[in-house]
């Protein structure tokens, strides 16, 4: 305050001292008139306290017969009562209704309006905050101090109430709101909503009012029934939640607020129940919601057969939205709220099913055992390896393999009867009990041994994956040493051996054997035939029925591939060096094309396609694909060799591709136009690298 005064007599002191200096700088003239027009030069404080004092400095003041300040929401406030200190000093009172702005001083002529606008100094404050304890929709009331300065009235979490929602009535004293659903309990905030605003909190947290639960009924429930509620304020819920995050937002609230019904989900879980206020807080009853499970079950049958249904009752039996055998889930047929009727899975082993309910729940069945295949009799007992016998018995529909004493694989059985099973003694099979596996892997043992004798044919235990024409072709096995003639398919007669034992059979594969797999024939001497499956690896001959479309060979169609590399997708240096393409690339749809070859037209009833390809390793197949022959603008479609997933090649491999050609090409097909190879579609990013292709032709059929 001492400063305040300081400055205010230094002030003083200088006006005086500048009238003294203007007296002596004018001369005086007996007709000299005196300028008596108001001059504002200073006002203050600023900011200043709405209730106190602001003086004005200037000259001639005395003539100020008003002063104007701008409202505080809105419109101005006029002051007449002046403190005049003296001509050059004057002094009002500022009302509480003055707002921030430019003040008017109002003389008999004229007005003067201050440079720089009035500012406040305001102490915000709250001095009670009533009720303490109050309800959404019900009225708060805040009372402090320069209340009428506030524009927002914050409830905890966020929740705002902005000025236009504040009850009518707002004063310096005191406003009121209504307080929204939305609010939580906390402490209040006031603001006057400025970018860098003013915010007051109230001394103590007001306490909202929350919905609160006293009872559930039934607490024993069937998941999808109506549960009743009991408790008061339910006019502040928004949903319900069950056990498993499972929340609700359709339900019914009885006039007194008091109760809510509510379905229960289907795939509620047992848990305690949660009103969720608007405000977003959660109530938790004390009481667990419990719901109902399938209960009381009984079996058709304790002895169950696997592929067979199972009829289970009980009560609550359309609750069950899975049943188990251990982790296989069972087919249900038919489901009822008493019965529940499945079939057995076939490889199931587990001695007891369980029901799932969507609530998460489960329920074990009484134990069980499954029947079992019952062997009569092995007919004959005494049989020579390589032949058949007989199996007689009960429930032989359930065996899918055999195990004979010493063999090195198992016999696999399709069985067509529940009765009789025919099945061939494998060739190294010896004496002893058999063994035969069921469809969920249980194993039922011969109740007599079978006696063997070896067989009186050669065995083999051992082939190669592939061998090459020419090559020569190694059998391991035993009385091999009573083979006579091999013969490849097709008539094709081996005449070249090397070693012949009774263990080891050597073989060169004749030139002009079947690519691909081959049934080759064992014919011991005494005139009995083994068969035995032999992949011949390589490319088909070009003989002289052979009419050659594209060789990929320089030399032989005068134009090298490189000329062709449509697709971009093949070295055309190396494959021009190596005549034949490897794919380098995934094509996006030529591998190679050409449209300046001509070649012999051929009836298409009399020839085949034939193409030479290779994988020098197997390439995954991930999606669908075609390649196309195209051959005088015609297409011929193939997916090249495939086994399991892969496109493969014997041995990694040339191998040579047949494709009909009858009824799709024109005939005579044509002499010219596009040829080449297409890769038409593929939807999955096949990597189609080290693929490579040689000798498009027509092939005679013989």
């Amino acid at each position: 305050m001492s400063i305040m005064q300081t400055k205010k007599y230094r002030w003083s002191r200088y006006a005086v001292l500048a009238l003294l200096l203007g007296l002596l700088l004018f001369p005086s003239c007996e007709k000299e008139e005196v300028n008596r027009d108001p001059v504002l030069q200073s006002f203050g404080p600023s900011p200043a306290l709405r209730g106190g004092e602001l003086r004005f400095i200037g000259i001639n003041l005395g003539e100020v017969t008003a002063v104007v300040f701008p409202g505080l929401t809105g419109g101005t406030v006029e002051v007449t009562e002046i403190i005049t200190v003296n001509d050059r000093e004057i002094r009002v009172m500022i009302p509480q209704e003055a707002g921030v702005g430019i003040v008017i001083l109002i003389t008999g002529e004229s007005e003067i309006k201050t440079i720089t606008p009035l500012t406040f100094s305001e102490p915000i404050l709250i001095s009670k905050v009533t009720p303490s304890i109050v309800k959404a929709g019900q009225t708060l009331t805040i009372e402090g101090d320069y209340l009428n300065l506030i524009r927002q009235v914050i409830f905890f979490d966020g929740v705002v109430v902005e000025a236009d929602d504040f009850l009518p009535g707002q004063t310096r004293k005191k406003l009121e709101v209504v307080v929204p659903a939305e609010a939580q309990t906390g402490k209040i905030i006031i603001s006057n909503g400025e970018e860098i605003p003013i915010e007051v909190y109230s001394q103590d947290p007001v306490q909202v009012v929350l919905p609160a639960i006293t009872s559930l009924a039934p607490g024993l429930i069937r998941p999808g029934d109506e549960l009743t509620i009991t408790g008061k304020d339910f006019d502040l819920v928004a949903a319900v939640k069950f056990g498993g995050e499972k929340v609700v937002t359709v339900f019914n609230v009885n006039e007194a607020l008091t109760e809510i019904r509510v379905a229960v989900p289907a795939d509620a879980q047992d848990s305690t129940v949660i009103l969720i206020a608007k405000s977003g807080v959660e109530v938790s009853s004390v009481a667990t919601l419990v719901t109902v499970v399938p209960s009381a079950i009984s079996l058709s049958s304790t002895a169950i057969r696997n592929g067979g249904t199972l009829t289970l009752t009980g009560k609550d039996m359309d609750l069950a939205s899975a049943v188990m055998f251990g982790p296989l889930e069972a087919e249900v047929t038919l489901q009822t709220a008493t019965s529940l009727t499945v079939v057995v899975p076939d490889e199931a082993s587990a001695t007891t099913a369980t029901l799932q309910t969507l609530s998460g729940k489960t329920v074990d069945t009484p134990a069980f055992t499954y029947v079992k295949p019952v062997i009569a009799s092995i007919t004959p007992e005494t049989v020579m390896a390589g032949t058949d016998v007989t199996i007689a018995g009960t429930n032989l529909g359930l065996i899918r393999q055999i195990l004979f004493p010493t063999a090195q694989k198992p016999v696999s059985v399709e069985p067509v009867s529940e009765s009789s099973l025919v099945v061939t003694v494998p060739t190294d099979a010896t004496s002893g009990n058999v063994t035969f596996v069921t469809v969920n892997g249980t194993e039922v043992m011969s109740p007599v041994s079978l006696t063997v004798t070896p067989a009186d044919i050669p065995v083999v235990t051992s082939v190669p994956d592939a061998v090459k024409p020419g090559a020569l072709l190694v059998l391991q096995g035993t009385k091999l040493n009573l083979v006579e003639t091999v013969m490849f398919q097709d008539g094709i007669k081996a005449t070249s051996f090397g070693v012949r034992s009774a263990i080891l059979l050597e073989v060169y594969v004749p030139e002009d054997a079947l690519r691909g797999l081959n049934n080759v024939q064992l014919l011991t001497f005494a005139g009995k035939t083994v068969t035995v499956p032999v992949t011949v690896s390589g490319r088909d001959p070009i003989t002289a029925n052979t009419v050659m479309i594209y060789d990929f060979d320089t030399s032989s169609t005068g134009h090298a591939v490189d000329w062709d590399n449509w697709g971009g997708s093949y070295d055309a240096a190396s494959s021009k060096a190596n005549g034949y393409i490897t794919l380098v690339a995934r094509p996006g749809w030529w591998v190679i094309g050409c449209n300046h070859l001509t070649w012999p037209s051929v009836n298409p009833n009399d020839y085949v396609l034939k193409v030479d390809i290779k994988a020098t390793q197997p390439i995954l197949i991930t999606g669908g694909y075609e390649f196309l022959f195209r051959i005088g603008g015609q297409d011929i479609s193939s997916q090249l060799m495939v086994e399991g997933n892969y496109i493969t090649t014997p041995a990694n491999d040339w191998a040579t591709i047949t494709l009909p050609i009858s009824g799709k090409l024109s005939n005579p097909t044509n002499a010219g136009g596009e040829v080449g190879i297409i890769l038409n579609w593929s939807d999955a990013g096949i990597n189609f690298s080290g693929l490579c292709f040689d000798n498009i032709r027509f092939e005679k059929i013989n």
